[in-house]
């Protein structure tokens, strides 16, 4: 089986080029570079080597996958004929995707490679802006950056900054997390008598020009907290320092049972700001629903009990379990068929035993949203009302034992017999795919709006509640109805 020698021409020029790099180019009849866009190949070019570049196959494709997925065909081709020295920019263990393709091969033994070696274009990198690596970083891919890999506390090395819009692509995900006027460097041909260094604002990365495939861009990490508070790790600081030895007497006193009506509270106050349609409300509302998540996260961590990490596991694992159609190969035609999914997986994950059907349902929430789910849970199980009609005629009976208990002015029978008209309704609105929880709240924003509207014509008038009637009052609440006030 002939070899595939795979070696780095560096970051820089011929100056730059290890000496066993060198001898391997030199003395191979059949080199193959993956651009012969380098400052290395001009020298040896120079020196009259010949080789074979696929700058050619870039051109040819617009998508990076297939470039490599050639790349490797034509390299496994040229090898069944004879062994071949193939030469990449950098080192070729470095954001080299086709280099893992064959190292891929090679331990399925279908091909036989070796690592020739050359020299990382990171620490000259380090070197031309004048930073420590062991302050941390990451190396990170230009052409595949994704906002949730950043971490804004480290130091960025982004390769493959080649073009416009690659910078352009680069800069976008950047502004989602810092500022628009923070300060970045590009380096070109870093290390070598070509080196080129620019710091700018990160705004105008698109704007410069020259770009090349020998083109990184270093980002320094943020030292100021104000900085990265778009970062989940800065929340998880904050809140850390809040419950730490130096931090709020009131965040130290709360514990889980303290917390809980702050936390119904909050998703009250989110679920108005749905209703409402107010995005900043929304904002702002979510942040306070999360920050009650944060603390019981961190008193579970403060007591040795659970990690916020633990729960996000418990999270993602449940959710790429329930989701087989998405993370598997489940087939499902529509959201039914998902919603009849997750409820059979999620019964397989209970353990089975003779615990009350209805025990672990709906623990913790209001009366309404636990009638709601007591009804769906028995209506599993088959105890249900064949249609509407059901459960319209059990409606009206409800309400004639009500209407009885009135006349009747038992105070607790009046409120046993209402709640079960209550509870009868809700049933109904099961049948109609009718949230009641959401209905109600669109209610009672609907009475806000315009019980605001009457209050603003009596306002108006100079006058006050009392000097109006009922039936005037009602004429500014129709007024509002004519409007069609939500």
């Amino acid at each position: 089986m002939n070899t595939i020698t795979i070696v780095g021409l560096g970051a820089g020029d011929m100056e730059q080029l290890p000496l066993g790099v060198y001898r391997r180019i030199k003395n191979s009849s059949h080199l193959y570079l993956r651009t012969d866009q380098h400052p290395v190949v001009k020298d040896l070019a120079a020196e009259g080597i010949t080789y074979h570049s696929f700058d050619a196959v870039y051109e040819k494709h617009d998508q990076f996958d297939l470039v490599y997925e050639e790349i490797v065909q034509n390299l496994i081709t040229a090898s069944e004929q004879h062994s071949l020295v193939y030469a990449v920019p950098g080192h070729p263990l470095v954001a080299e995707k086709a280099v893992q393709m064959l190292l891929d091969l090679h331990k399925e033994g279908k091909i036989h490679v070796e690592i020739g070696g050359g020299q990382s274009f990171i620490d000259a990198l380090f070197a031309s802006v004048g930073a420590d690596p062991i302050d941390g970083f990451q190396l990170l891919d230009g052409t595949n950056l994704k906002l949730h890999d950043i971490h804004m506390n480290q130091q960025l090395i982004i390769g493959q900054v080649y073009d416009g819009f690659i910078a352009s692509e680069v800069k976008l995900t950047l502004m989602e997390l810092y500022p628009y006027d923070y300060e970045v460097s590009l380096v070109t041909a870093a290390g070598s008598t070509e080196e080129k260094v620019e710091r700018i604002p990160l705004v105008e990365l698109d704007r410069v020009a020259g770009l090349s495939n020998l083109t990184s861009l270093y980002v320094p990490a943020v030292e100021e907290m104000e900085s990265s508070f778009k970062q989940f790790a800065t929340l998880r600081e904050i809140i850390s320092t809040l419950r730490g030895p130096n931090g709020c007497p009131w965040d130290k006193e709360q514990t889980h049972h303290s917390l809980k009506k702050y936390l119904l509270e909050e998703t009250y106050e989110l679920l108005e700001a749905i209703e409402e349609e107010d995005i900043d409300h929304m904002i702002e509302e979510m942040g306070d629903v999360l920050l009650q998540i944060m603390l019981h996260a961190q008193i579970g961590e403060d007591e040795g009990m659970f990690t916020m990490e633990e729960v996000i596991e418990g999270l993602a694992s449940k959710m790429v379990r329930r989701h087989p159609h998405v993370f598997g190969t489940v087939q499902v035609e529509n959201s039914e068929q998902v919603k009849a999914n997750w409820e059979e997986i999620k019964s397989r994950e209970k353990e089975s035993g003779t615990e009350p059907m209805l025990k672990n349902v709906a623990k913790g929430m209001p009366a309404l949203m636990k009638a709601y789910e007591y009804q769906k849970k028995a209506a599993k199980s088959g105890f249900d009302w064949a249609d509407p009609q059901g459960a319209w005629e059990k409606v009206w009976e409800e309400l004639k034992e009500f209407e009885r208990e009135v006349e009747n002015n038992s105070e607790h029978d009046m409120k046993k017999e209402f709640g079960d008209v209550l509870f009868a309704l809700i049933n109904v609105a099961r049948f109609y795919k009718i949230f009641p929880e959401e209905a109600l709240a669109m209610t009672n924003t609907k009475f806000y709006r315009r019980f605001s509207y009457v209050e603003e014509q009596v306002m108006k008038s100079g006058k006050s509640f009392e000097d109006y009637t009922l039936e005037e009052l009602d004429q500014f609440w129709n007024e509002a109805k004519e409007m069609n006030i939500e």
